[in-house]
């Protein structure tokens, strides 16, 4: 079939065919057309044949697998069923990881030196021959792999059937530290919290609340939400952000800056920075603890979403009894000098 003429439902068929009959030149064939008419499907189309790509993506040979990752992925923000298309591209991202973490190794191990950057460059033979070719490939591959993976788990079904979490977790920590932090994307959504119970102290008013988090990318995120739900619904003193800034937090759109209200401090007296993650709020009586001080200086940021396609959501269950808040402050530090 010419590319004239092809649609990405025939481009998906003749692509399945090939690769299940081990016919590399049609599957590359096949393969380019897939790519080609993928941006001219419609969402109907999209939602049928994206599970079919899932389901083939462990039979497509490593070189041109993690490429199909990505397609399953636009198909899954364009509205294909995610629960369907994220196992086998979850199951790949940890196949890639090891490999990476592999390729890192034996990078080492055969004279170290600076990794090569899999986004800027192409992989070399002497790469090959020094390293491996299933590492290399994993090693190259990554940026697909990290792209596809965030692409699923926006959804917090996703998030919340994922086997295994903790060492994918572990995974992308150990080849993000051997890169010097990369993988941020992938390290921060593989550690969204859904339906998180938070306890927040007002330090200043001796208050406290119970809150619950989900979806929420990073902290610049939460401390919007917070100031919104605390300032903004008149429990605490302060100023609160816009209903713009606390909506494209949320699910919204639009383009706005806030002010913080707060200084994010964990139970130690330690900073929680914006830039970090609510992963990062220390566990305390089997509840994560916050501690919210004045800001020690106007810091502004623009409101939003790390990950635009994951809606954010935090609710304000209760205020806390004073009693029973005067009894989660005695087990907390004043906040540290930096």
């Amino acid at each position: 079939m010419n590319s004239g003429q092809a649609t990405f439902s025939s481009a998906v068929a003749d692509f399945e065919a090939a690769v299940r009959a081990r016919d590399s030149q049609a599957s590359g064939d096949a393969f380019g057309l897939l790519q080609q008419t993928f941006h001219d499907a419609d969402d109907a189309e999209l939602a049928a044949v994206a599970p079919r790509l899932a389901t083939l993506l462990p039979e497509v040979p490593p070189g041109p697998r993690s490429v199909v990752a990505v397609v399953i992925g636009a198909a899954v923000e364009r509205g294909a069923d995610p629960l369907a298309c994220a196992p086998t591209v979850l199951a790949g991202v940890g196949e890639a990881l090891a490999g990476a973490e592999e390729f890192t190794t034996r990078w080492a191990a055969t004279g170290g030196g600076d990794l090569p950057d899999p986004e800027h460059s192409d992989p070399e033979d002497a790469v090959f021959d020094r390293v491996g070719q299933p590492a290399t490939e994993a090693w190259w591959t990554l940026p697909q792999w990290e792209m596809a993976a965030v692409a699923v788990l926006n959804h917090k079904p996703v998030r919340l059937a994922l086997p295994d979490r903790a060492a994918l977790i572990d995974a992308a920590e150990r080849v993000g530290d051997a890169t010097g932090g990369g993988l941020k994307y992938l390290r921060y959504m593989l550690a969204v919290l859904d339906d998180e119970p938070l306890v927040v102290l007002h330090r200043e008013s001796g208050t406290g609340y119970r809150v619950r988090i989900s979806g929420l990318g990073d902290n610049f995120q939460l401390h919007t939400l917070l100031a919104g739900e605390l300032v903004g619904g008149g429990h605490v003193p302060g100023t609160a952000p816009s209903d713009l800034a606390v909506a494209v937090c949320r699910a919204g759109t639009g383009d706005t800056d806030t002010t913080g209200s707060f200084n994010l401090v964990a139970p130690d007296g330690t900073w929680i920075w914006n830039e970090g993650i609510p992963a990062d709020i220390p566990v305390v009586d089997g509840v994560r603890l916050l501690v919210l001080d004045p800001p020690p200086y106007e810091r502004a940021w623009p409101a939003g979403r790390l990950f635009s396609n994951m809606p954010g959501d935090l609710v304000l269950e209760a205020a806390l009894p004073a009693s029973e808040a005067a009894e989660w402050l005695a087990k907390t530090a004043p906040a540290k000098d930096v």
